[in-house]
């Protein structure tokens, strides 16, 4: 078995009467993660090209990160073809020994260049009738707001300390940013657990707003005073939003393409086990990941990650190479079935 189907409670009552289709989900959500959506790459293509080929009704895309960034693509005229462009343009990265954190920003800056290759790209995501992009933004509070590394890296590590004794203790450290389509019906109850604010997407903070929700404290520079959002240091939408943790619509089914079959909520919890469970807001969840077997069929028998960057540049881009034409045979198994529906929780 490659493929795992995980369904909560909601979701699983309603695919054993129902099954499972394109028109019973609201809510597409895809997590930080970096390279480890590679592993995905197949799923995306067959989701975007086949599976919500049809679809009329608005789908709410919730991404952070590479999240962000891939739901980025689903939104654009020809979204196969957006998302080959990220795909190779991630998958071909290089960076220069001991880069700084500069020289990482800009060479990062040139696969967005390869997303929106013209304004048109970026119009088409504001105006796309059914794939509405919404996805978040970490902004700097007083303690985080440094410019230097090592008040960074104090303020990080504060914020872990913080974290540690409750995810709560967040909101003194960063702000959740939501950036969403004009016309988005996302949210449907105010998000209480962080300091949120809500910020439409337009012409003027797209591009901006991206590049923010993948600007990974201390490895690329922050953006700053994104419009609309106002004045302050901007970063990457996963130190909130990891896995998200989140009041998903009542309505409908939120349809999950994962990496693992366990969520952190925020970037400080990954590392904590205890914060790797499932809260009642996963009830209405379908979430697609690999099976183990699959995983440690792979090269070097894991999901592709950012320590992978440390490898020398063409055995890396030859192993992700690999991953990413194995995707495909999760799409297939979706596609045929070909998985046994499991309880995620």
């Amino acid at each position: 078995m490659r493929l795992r189907v995980l369904a909560g409670p909601t979701a699983l009552a309603h695919i054993q009467q129902h099954g499972l289709t394109a028109d019973a989900i609201h809510t597409l959500v895809g997590a930080s993660g970096g390279p480890k959506w590679f592993s995905l790459f197949g799923l995306d293509q067959y989701l975007v090209g086949e599976f919500f080929k049809d679809r009329q009704q608005p789908l709410q895309l919730l991404g952070s990160s590479a999240g962000a960034w891939r739901f980025a693509c689903y939104a654009q005229q020809d979204p196969l073809a957006a998302s080959q462009r990220f795909c190779q343009a991630y998958s071909q990265l290089c960076y220069p020994a001991k880069a700084s954190s500069r020289q990482v920003t800009d060479i990062s800056m040139t696969v967005i260049d390869q997303v929106f290759p013209t304004e048109q790209h970026l119009q088409q995501v504001l105006d796309n009738p059914v794939f509405k992009l919404n996805f978040t933004v970490a902004k700097a509070r007083k303690l985080t707001r440094s410019r230097h590394k090592l008040g960074q890296l104090a303020g990080l590590s504060l914020t872990a300390a913080a974290n540690l004794a409750s995810r709560r203790h967040l909101r003194f450290f960063f702000e959740r940013c939501l950036f969403h389509a004009p016309d988005s019906q996302l949210i449907q109850q105010p998000l209480t657990d962080l300091p949120t604010r809500t910020v439409p997407l337009t012409m003027a903070n797209l591009k901006a707003a991206l590049t923010a929700s993948g600007s990974i404290p201390m490895v690329l520079d922050a953006v700053e005073d994104i419009p609309g959002a106002g004045p302050g240091l901007f970063y990457d939408g996963g130190v909130t939003d990891y896995h998200f943790d989140w009041p998903f619509a009542s309505q409908g089914l939120v349809l999950y393409p994962h990496f693992y079959p366990h969520v952190a909520a925020g970037w400080f919890d990954k590392s904590l086990p205890w914060r790797r469970r499932f809260s009642g807001h996963y009830h209405n969840v379908v979430m697609l990941c690999p099976s183990d077997s699959w995983v440690a069929s792979l090269p070097g028998g894991k999901i592709p990650d950012r320590n992978d960057f440390k490898r020398p540049d063409q055995a890396r881009i030859r192993d992700w190479q690999e991953v990413i034409a194995r995707s495909a045979e999760l799409a297939e198994d979706f596609k045929a079935g070909r998985y046994r529906l499991e309880a995620l929780y």
